[in-house]
């Protein structure tokens, strides 16, 4: 464990630096971006300033740019002195050339989310084609993982081993759940925004618990795969978290900064390589509980059943400088079909909807419009947009705590 502690020091040593020279350098480059048209309105202030938009760009590259330079750190035994060891071809074979791949390969498929999440900042691309990006990014981490001959079998519950087994084979499956946990974890963040600080903090707290969770497991298992595994996402959630605090200290109410859809898919990437690669995406998804909450509760206006406004973040009331849900008028441009009429009513009905106007037949005409930021100040009412934020980074944490719960207590009931 020696090396591994050294190896640790180091990445945090890095990251580190790369926290402070990012947080030195995004004001910097607040007036190139401006200059460039990457700029937008902060719609909820009352002087609606104009900030720098994408600004996840030069923290991604910042945190490439410390795992590059990170790379040889995990293979210093293979090193005599600054040459590899070419001499001895039995000694060199001795190199772990699946885990400089694992490496490579998540980091080539971060750098190509960071990539296409830029094309999509600068196209504004439409949403039925950029749901599918991620799962284009994630093809070399696919890729590695089928030629590194990685598992595809899962453990079923104990209620279900007298009739299935303990394992089972799901083959091809495997591979499109990962696809599939690849695009969730991308856009699920991006589908929880609109207020300051609430991409890079949800960002920051699930990152920290994916450490905790790591650190954990390397107390409880100091040797073998589990360590290696909770090492390597170690080596990649430890730069995560110090270029993401400098990004929140500016993105934090009163914004100087938006992180744009490329912090977005950037994050959602990392999570998603060190969840797949890292052979824990069950227990990562524990820690996306809310956004698992916010993408099921949007469905009906995400895939159309019920209107779904361009921008569905809070009003700003000027008059009070408060954020107040917004809101969807139903039947308003054009009939609700059959099928979100019933997603409405069964929404009303477990207490998840608040209903603004009906019509004089009973009917719902107007209520918020489907996302957890909104669902909270329908429920809280009206408040600061700083106050909105911590209110929905206290639901992440404690989501993680829920998460802990479950997979260290309750998981023994069905594993």
């Amino acid at each position: 464990m020696k090396d591994e502690h050294t190896t640790l020091a180091v990445s945090i040593l890095m990251s580190i630096v790369a926290g402070i020279f990012s947080y030195k350098i995004l004001p910097k480059l607040r007036e190139t971006f401006v200059r460039v048209n990457l700029s937008g309105r902060d719609m909820l202030k009352a002087d609606k300033p104009l900030l720098p938009e994408t600004m996840g760009l030069p923290i991604a590259i910042i945190y490439l740019i410390v795992l590059f330079s990170f790379i040889p750190f995990p293979f210093i035994n293979w090193f005599e002195g600054a040459k590899l060891v070419h001499e001895e071809q039995s000694d060199f074979a001795t190199f772990p050339y699946n885990k400089l791949g694992e490496i490579l390969a998540a980091i080539l498929a971060i750098q190509s989310m960071v990539l296409l999440g830029f094309a999509d900042d600068v196209l504004d691309v439409r949403w039925r084609y950029k749901v599918w990006l991620p799962a284009i990014a994630g093809i070399p981490l696919l890729i590695f993982y089928y030629t590194n001959m990685g598992a595809t079998h899962v453990v079923l519950p104990l209620q279900l081993r007298p009739y299935l087994g303990e394992l089972v084979d799901l083959g091809i499956l495997y591979y499109i759940y990962m696809a599939m946990v690849i695009i969730f974890c991308t856009h699920s963040i991006n589908i929880l925004a609109g207020i300051n600080g609430v991409e890079a903090g949800q960002s920051l707290v699930i990152a920290i618990s994916v450490i905790m969770n790591d650190m954990l497991y390397i107390f409880n298992n100091p040797d073998g795969a589990s360590l290696e595994a909770h090492l390597f996402s170690l080596y990649f959630l430890i730069p995560f978290v110090g270029v993401t605090l400098a990004l929140l200290y500016h993105n934090w109410y009163p914004a100087r900064v938006f992180v744009g859809d490329t912090f977005c898919y950037f994050a959602g990437m990392t999570f998603a390589v060190v969840g797949i690669l890292g052979h824990f995406s069950k227990t990562l998804m524990l820690f996306f509980l809310p956004q698992i909450f916010n993408f099921i509760y949007s469905c009906p206006q995400l895939f159309r059943f019920v209107e779904c406004p361009r921008h569905r973040m809070p009003r700003f009331d000027p008059t009070t400088g408060l954020l107040q849900c917004s809101t969807v008028r139903l039947n308003d441009k054009k009939p609700t079909r059959f099928l979100g009429n019933i997603m409405i009513k069964f929404l009303h009905a477990i207490g998840l909807l608040k209903v603004f106007q009906y019509d004089k037949n009973g009917r719902i005409l107007e209520c918020n419009n489907l996302t957890l930021v909104n669902l909270v100040l329908a429920y809280v009412g009206p408040m600061s947009e700083q106050n909105t934020t911590l209110s929905i980074l206290c639901i992440q944490v404690l989501s993680s705590l829920l998460a802990f719960i479950i997979r260290y207590k309750l998981v023994h009931f069905v594993y």
